[in-house]
Parts: C-alpha cells; sequence; structure tokens
C-alpha cells in the first residue's frame, strides 16, 4: 500500500499569477487575491499548489529580489489563516523552461546556472522553513528532455540533501522527464526518505484535454472530439496527428475508454512509490476550455475515481482562466460536480 499524503488530497493551481504571465504589477496584484483563498477553502480544496517563475525572486546575477519573497509569504499566511496548505513549485529556473517559447537553456550542463537554483532554494529554506507543516517545496516543474535525466538526478539529489540539513521534515516534490509524466516515475533514482514525494501530471489522453490547442504544433487547428470513444479512434488519431499510439496498445479498438485507462498509465508510477515507500502526487491535470462540457465532467469522474482509489493527492490546472479555468462562467454547471468526484 502506498504512504499516504496528508494535506494535500485535492488541490487546485494557481497558474497564470507569479508565472506564465507578464509579470506586471496589476498582475501581480489583483490576479488573484486573499477573497480567492477564501473561496477555494469553502470549496473543500486543503491545499493550493503556487507556480513560481524564477524572475519573480532572483535576478540572473544571483541578486534576491525581496518584493518577490514577500509576496510568497503573503501567499503562505493567507493559506495557513484559511486552512490551506501549499506547495511552491519553482515553474521555470534560469536555464531553463519547459515552454520552449520562454527562451532558457543551458541550466542542466550550467554549474553557475546550476548554483543560482541551489541559491534560490537555501533562500526558501532560511525564509519560509518555519511554514514548514503547511508548505511543501517542488524542486522544479516538468522536466522536458530525457536528455537532462541524468544531469536532473544529480541536481535534485543535491537539492534535497541541501533542504534536509535544516528542515528533515518538510516535504520535498520530485517530478521525471517528459514533462512529468506519469510513464517516467519509473526513471527517478533514489532512495527517498519518507517525506519526499513522487509527482506527475496527468493530460492524458492529449487528443481529448488538449483538442485545438493553439500551443501544440502538431494539434490540428479544427480537431474536436469527445470523452469518451473507442480505443481505435484515439489510437488512429494519434497515430495520425503524433506519429505514435503506443499509449493506446493493448486495449480492444471496440472498447470506451474510461477509469481502466488511467489504472493502466498510472500502474508504474504507482509501482515505483510503493517501491521506495512514499507518497504519490498529480500536480497537475484539466481539460481545455475547448472541449465540450459534458465530456469534460466525464474526464474529470474517471481520473478522479482512479487518483481516490489509490490515494494519490492531486490539484486540478488551473483556478482561473490559463486555458483550464475552474472558476470560468463555463464551468458553472459542472463545477460543483467536478469537486465532489475529486473529494478523498
Amino acid at each position: 500500500m502506498m504512504r499516504e499524503l496528508k494535506g494535500y488530497k485535492q488541490g487546485v493551481n494557481l497558474g497564470g499569477w507569479y508565472s506564465q504571465c507578464d509579470y506586471s504589477e496589476d498582475r501581480l496584484d489583483n490576479f488573484i487575491v486573499e477573497s480567492d483563498f477564501e473561496r477555494i477553502a469553502k470549496w473543500g480544496f486543503d491545499h493550493v499548489r503556487l507556480p513560481i517563475d524564477y524572475n519573480i525572486v532572483i535576478k540572473s546575477d544571483g541578486q534576491l529580489i525581496e518584493d518577490g519573497f514577500n509576496r510568497i509569504e503573503k501567499v503562505i499566511k493567507w493559506c495557513v489563516e484559511y486552512g490551506l496548505n501549499v506547495v511552491l513549485d519553482l515553474h521555470k529556473t534560469l536555464g531553463y523552461s519547459f515552454d520552449e517559447g520562454e527562451n532558457e537553456s543551458g541550466f542542466f550542463t550550467s554549474p553557475e546556472y546550476q548554483e543560482i537554483f541551489y541559491a534560490f532554494w537555501n533562500e526558501m529554506i532560511r525564509r519560509f522553513g518555519k511554514y514548514e507543516k503547511n508548505v511543501m517545496f517542488e524542486l522544479l516543474n516538468e522536466v522536458t528532455d530525457k536528455e537532462y535525466l541524468t544531469s536532473w538526478i544529480n541536481i535534485y539529489k543535491h537539492a534535497i540533501s541541501l533542504i534536509r540539513e535544516t528542515l528533515p521534515n518538510i516535504k520535498i516534490l520530485v517530478g521525471s522527464y517528459w514533462y512529468n509524466s506519469v510513464w517516467t516515475v519509473k526513471d527517478l533514482e533514489g532512495p527517498f526518505d519518507e517525506n519526499t514525494v513522487l509527482s506527475f501530471h496527468c493530460y492524458d489522453p492529449q487528443l481529448f484535454t488538449h483538442q485545438r490547442a493553439y500551443w501544440q504544433k502538431m494539434m490540428p487547428a479544427d480537431f474536436v472530439t469527445e470523452y469518451p470513444v473507442k480505443y481505435g479512434f484515439l489510437k488512429e488519431k494519434s497515430q495520425e496527428i503524433y506519429g505514435n499510439s503506443e499509449m493506446f496498445e493493448g486495449f480492444d479498438e471496440n472498447e470506451i475508454i474510461g477509469p481502466k485507462f488511467f489504472e493502466h498509465i498510472f500502474e508504474s508510477a504507482i509501482n515505483t512509490a510503493e517501491k521506495f515507500d512514499v507518497p504519490l502526487y498529480c500536480g497537475e491535470y484539466g481539460v481545455i476550455d475547448k472541449a465540450d462540457i459534458e465530456s469534460t465532467l466525464r474526464w474529470y469522474r474517471d481520473i478522479h475515481a482512479v487518483l481516490k482509489k489509490h490515494n494519490i493527492g492531486h490539484a486540478l490546472w488551473s483556478y482561473r482562466e490559463m486555458d483550464f479555468g475552474l472558476t470560468d462562467t463555463r464551468m458553472d454547471s459542472i463545477r460543483d460536480d467536478i469537486i465532489k468526484s475529486g473529494r478523498m
């Protein structure tokens, strides 16, 4: 049986606030405010995940930005006030971003960039270690290419050891490559202590969750599909669009996709977490706002059934806007059902 992740059962991402934005004062001050935390708590969530881009808190020369750290502390205090925990997620670091458009490169081969990464986490330890009961540190969001894995393993092991010198009990979140794919959790290298958590993200099948996604190079602008559909359709379209249908191999082509699909793709990650005796956490999952609303609810119900069955904590993407907004008006008719279906 997998180790339980207390305090991080059901959450929501605060994407687009301190990350993936224009970084204007108006955005940082007003995109999300205190009343949003009260609302999130009333909905029954127990935590939020806060993506943070490095340039909010640290300059390229390593100089700290006091205002950025003050903003993070404000979020932590709001979370404590409303009974929420918070994942502090380094969404972009100097020299690396999961988004090619950010034009960050060199992190995995540059000792200088890595030192700035360690300096960032040392500062996070110094400032926010006192909140260790309410905070989980996520070392880096979505490593992309497999070629980075060896370097990433060395980096996260060193970062964990730095944190553990001062904070032996704080939770630390570690993800793998292919954008934190659930398939690659098995490639993470331990040993891990009981306060380390293995992370994955799940937007599968992307043919549904990312239909007509303008930022995906291979996704046709006019491709539309419902959920659920037959595996045969998904296999055919996946081969046609992505040139790969491996995800749907082994299923009866006439069978309708459902919870069994998530059981299948989560299996190796669950086994890995059990092997290391650590919790497993799904830090992002969701459906694009271009999908029809009834299909969206059906997808959430299926993934939630499997996340709950295996006691996997989760945070949906995302609270507001970002093409996946839980608070979007289009979600009014299904929002309560989505939240209820994910409650553990």
